[in-house]
């Protein structure tokens, strides 16, 4: 008979919560690669009026700030995309593609 180890299978809990801090660390740049990936199909598009296209790239430049964390990173971004996403000029698509770089951008967490 297998004794229950609570889960952690004996593994040490501060070796498990370092590897959960670098894998959510992982996760986080992951998120914010997939969002600037949207931002730059944004930026790129001439469909997407200038200043919403001037918006995105103000957006990219706060995500590749490396010298803050991921969640402050993402919320500068998310702050000027949130601005931006009421402009009632924006075609349908943008605003869609912009919603979408947004929620992904909220769930990074530091």
């Amino acid at each position: 008979m297998v004794a229950e180890s609570g889960g952690q299978g004996g593994a040490n809990p501060n070796i498990q919560k370092r590897f959960d801090s670098r894998l959510a660390q992982y996760d986080n740049e992951a998120k914010i690669r997939q969002a600037l990936m949207i931002l730059n199909r944004v930026m790129n598009d001439p469909s997407i009026p200038r200043n919403i296209r001037r918006a995105a790239m103000f957006a990219i430049r706060a995500l590749n700030e490396k010298n803050l964390t991921p969640g402050v990173r993402a919320a500068n971004a998310v702050g000027v995309l949130d601005e931006v996403s009421q402009d009632p000029n924006m075609p349908l698509h943008a605003r869609t593609l912009l919603w979408q770089a947004i929620s992904i951008l909220e769930t990074v967490k530091d």
